[in-house]
């Protein structure tokens, strides 16, 4: 698997480590490690086909997750040592945004580029499109800390966001069982929820105040102006424009089938997570 130091894929090597042979795939060794210290871990760049290549050989289903929509090039190499190592199944990690005839913006239109390769690889593949994470969240936490404050534009507008551990486990599911081959899943929390009602939850869980503040689009684009390339700064606006305009809001009920179980809460997140906003 690729990914293992990103949100969901943390929760996903920590899963199959538990029960499957596993092989993490990245760059560092030890942040791999760290992730999970008894697991299998090899270097490779997605830059380098042949690293890749070599990472896979042996392997019988590859989690498929790459995080730079200006290398689309790094999809294309994975796919292909994914066909030459012998892989026979791909699961890959979206976004429910590709479903969405409004949304034309880098990072989308990546994602698209992406799942058409994954159809054309000749694999057997599942598409896993989670809406924004939870754990997005956490990004308040200094604010939360310091002074009981969040401020985010576009507090009223709703996001049916999911528990990246429910997605995790979804992908484990697809990975280790029968049956998912060829399917693309939404996958969404069981409730549209704003940021205000996020923070009324945060401060029912912490037991204290949290004001939910409104900045306007434009600041919230100069500080991602600030932390990410002009394109996906502009993105990250573009999809801000559209959970303002509605188009985030939609629950999906694959999520709970796959689980067997109801897809966690932003208030059951929120408990288990307390302890990084106080």
């Amino acid at each position: 698997m690729t990914g293992a130091t990103g949100t969901v894929g943390g929760h996903v090597a920590r899963l199959l480590c538990a029960d499957h042979p596993t092989r993490l795939l990245g760059r560092s060794l030890s942040r791999l490690r760290a992730v999970v210290p008894a697991a299998d871990v090899v270097t490779a760049d997605f830059a380098d086909q042949s690293s890749l290549e070599r990472a896979l050989e042996g392997a019988r289903a590859l989690f498929a997750v790459t995080a730079n929509p200006l290398e689309p090039a790094h999809d294309a190499h994975l796919l292909a040592a994914a066909r030459t190592a012998g892989v026979q199944h791909v699961v890959k990690l979206s976004a429910l945004a590709v479903t969405d005839d409004r949304a034309d913006d880098l990072i989308t239109n990546w994602q698209r580029e992406n799942e058409d390769r994954v159809r054309a690889s000749g694999l057997a593949w599942t598409l896993l499109r989670p809406r924004s994470f939870m754990s997005n969240t956490l990004s308040w936490a200094r604010s939360v800390r310091a002074h009981h404050t969040v401020a985010t534009p576009q507090p009223q507008s709703r996001n049916a966001s999911v528990d990246p551990r429910d997605v995790a486990e979804a992908a484990v599911i697809a990975l280790t069982t029968a049956g998912h081959e060829q399917q693309e899943y939404a996958l969404t929390g069981p409730q549209a929820i704003s940021p205000a009602e996020q923070c009324e939850h945060l401060a029912q869980v912490l037991a204290r105040p949290v004001r939910c503040v409104e900045i306007s689009l434009e600041r919230a684009y100069t500080a991602w102006a600030q932390h990410y390339p002009q394109p996906i700064a502009r993105a990250l606006l573009d999809s801000a424009r559209r959970q303002g305009d509605g188009a985030k809001q939609g629950v999906d009920p694959t999520l709970a089938r796959l689980l067997g179980r109801p897809a966690t809460t932003y208030r059951a997140w929120a408990t288990d997570h307390a302890h990084r906003f106080s």
